[in-house]
């Protein structure tokens, strides 16, 4: 499809860098701009770990219902709830997933990293072929407790070329049986940051959404990510990544977000066929 992106968010005063990708349900590229380019992950670092898990889940080595201890020496700022909570609580690995993807919990996060490894976590990402995805280490951690990577600036890093296959390979039932892959999907569509793919999701009379979307955005001081499944008439999987923008606020009603989403949903209808 011909749709001029990067001229309709540059005519709107969008200053920062975007890749984009969307594909059909069967992994089809329908529309791609700068989909190889690397930005930092953000949240988005956050979909293999949920893959991941729930694999361990399924083999039979992690327990939904097993209990997790969270700390408060664990506790980390940012996204979330956990680290507003005394230390001491005993979570399932299904409270800790779902704080990872519905809140973006950094803590919830970090109990995942810890328990998969972050060695695991690249060797996993290799073996797929993601080789634009990398797992530095736990996220928001005080400086004395970064890795060494971390000390030399790295960062947590991802393209939406990545991002748009995990995705769809999940979708499509290659990482999980039915069962864990609804499990995922579930989890995914209960988010609860709709600022980017699920801004402008037309409404029913009564203001619901009229396509589901199952997505994980991603925010740092100047980015902007989305990743999503969106249940249009042709569903489509969509990842939007931005960075460098005017706006570094990390709020719902951030200048570049909204310029992004306007952009965004005409071409997603269209791809869609809702229109």
């Amino acid at each position: 499809m011909s749709f001029d992106f990067l001229g309709q968010v540059r005519s709107r005063g969008f200053a920062g860098v975007v890749g984009v990708r969307v594909c059909d349900h069967a992994g089809q590229e329908l529309f791609a701009l700068n989909a190889e380019r690397v930005f930092p992950a953000a949240s988005l670092i956050k979909i293999p770990l949920l893959i991941m898990a729930l694999q361990a889940v399924q083999r039979g080595d992690w327990a939904w219902g097993e209990r997790v201890p969270m700390q408060a020496a664990d506790r980390v700022p940012g996204a979330g709830v956990l680290h507003e909570l005394a230390g001491g609580l005993m979570l399932t690995w299904q409270d800790v997933l779902t704080l990872m993807i519905v809140v973006s919990d950094n803590t919830a996060t970090n109990l995942v990293i810890e328990r998969l490894g972050v060695d695991a976590v690249n060797t996993w990402l290799d073996t797929a072929g993601f080789v634009s995805t990398r797992l530095v280490g736990k996220l928001q951690l005080p400086p004395e407790q970064r890795n060494e990577a971390q000390r030399r600036g790295e960062r947590n890093r991802t393209s939406a070329q990545d991002q748009t296959e995990l995705l769809g390979r999940l979708l499509r039932g290659e990482y999980l049986d039915s069962t864990h892959t609804d499990l995922a999907l579930s989890i995914l569509s209960r988010q609860q940051y709709r600022d980017l793919i699920g801004r402008r999701v037309s409404c029913g009379p009564e203001g619901e959404p009229l396509y589901r979307v199952a997505s994980k955005s991603g925010e740092l001081s100047g980015v902007h990510h989305d990743l999503g499944l969106l249940f249009t008439p042709r569903p489509l999987v969509v990842a939007l990544l931005s960075e460098g923008g005017l706006d570094p606020r990390e709020h719902p009603e951030n200048r570049d977000v909204i310029l992004l989403a306007d952009v965004l949903w005409p071409l997603l209808a269209a791809l869609g066929q809702t229109v």
